[in-house]
């Protein structure tokens, strides 16, 4: 008869002794949250404070910082707490506390990028018409349908996969994964996998389809029309391309890492890897619109020098 039981407590058994060199791995998690933190509100703070971006490509833009400052919150203290530990347990309520915080994170990002690219395929194939769609009610509606939608459906996602009775207590991980946790349950899980499969469609297959559409669009105006349109489409849309790339190969990774068998792949790139696309993305999105969008660039440049 199999032991199942509700556990209270998961150990990460993807951490190993690094001796003396967790004091470094330490100083450069903290060094990288310090540059988040600062970075991501410099940027909220200059778009928030300045009437000249109150317009929904850049309040769309605030939106993404704010999440790069919730994802990154909801990984970096627990990393830090963990690297200095000898023991690498997790209670299961502060478990499924990060599931809900690094799921919505991603799934948060992945609509806002979409939401973004509904915004540039309106601003650069119907120019005219762009302040007669896009008003600030649609504005305020996709941000909070970018951000209700993913927390009501991970929340869903946590109610199915806590009451589960498992087999084992052990995560072959550096932090908490929802399907990590389902592979450990020892009663029948259709129903988990079944919603899991619904959700990555609807949060991640459909909002892609959405901006490879929009993108062809786009790229199609583009090559018909003239160079002030093209300038105007490479200026807004390298950095949310660049974006949206750098985010879809580190969220690919963690799919296929958290459902094949990943014993092949040597551990420390394992761990780099899972890590990639809550560390580099929020690092990544504040410096890569900083520097390319102008209005934005010109403003930080004047706050941080001090002048008017």
């Amino acid at each position: 008869m199999v032991n199942a039981t509700q556990v209270s407590l998961f150990t990460l058994s993807a951490y190993f002794d690094t001796g003396v060199f967790k004091y470094l791995y330490f100083i450069i998690i903290i060094s990288s949250y310090i540059v988040i933190l600062c970075t991501n509100l410099l940027l909220i703070v200059v778009i928030c404070k300045n009437r000249s971006l109150h317009e929904p490509m850049y309040l769309f833009l605030c939106s993404l910082f704010v999440n790069e400052l919730y994802g990154s919150t909801g990984l970096f203290p627990f990393l830090l707490v963990q690297i200095l530990s000898d023991i690498h347990t997790v209670s299961a309520p502060f478990c499924f506390l990060q599931i809900f915080c690094v799921y919505t994170y991603g799934s948060v990002e992945f609509c806002n990028l979409a939401v973004m690219s509904y915004d540039r395929y309106l601003a650069i194939c119907y120019p005219l018409q762009y302040n007669t769609r896009m008003t600030s009610n649609k504005v305020a509606m996709l941000i909070a349908l970018t951000w209700l939608f993913p927390f009501l459906a991970i929340a869903v996602l946590i109610s199915l996969s806590a009451p589960l009775k498992l087999c084992g207590n052990i995560i072959d991980k550096v932090y908490c994964g929802n399907y990590s946790i389902v592979k450990l349950a020892c009663a029948d899980t259709r129903v988990n996998n079944i919603y899991g499969l619904c959700y990555t469609v609807i949060s991640i297959i459909i909002p892609l389809l959405l901006i490879l559409y929009t993108y062809m669009k786009i790229f199609k105006v583009c090559f018909s029309g003239s160079k002030q349109t093209r300038q105007k489409a490479v200026s807004t849309c390298t950095p949310h391309l660049a974006s949206l790339l750098n985010f879809s190969f580190g969220g690919s990774f963690q799919i296929i890492q958290s459902r094949f068998d990943m014993s092949s792949v040597p551990n420390m790139l394992s761990i780099l890897l899972s890590l990639y696309f809550l560390t580099c993305q929020p690092l990544f999105t504040p410096v890569l619109y900083g520097l390319k969008i102008s209005k934005i660039r010109m403003i930080c440049k004047r706050l941080v020098c001090g002048k008017v």
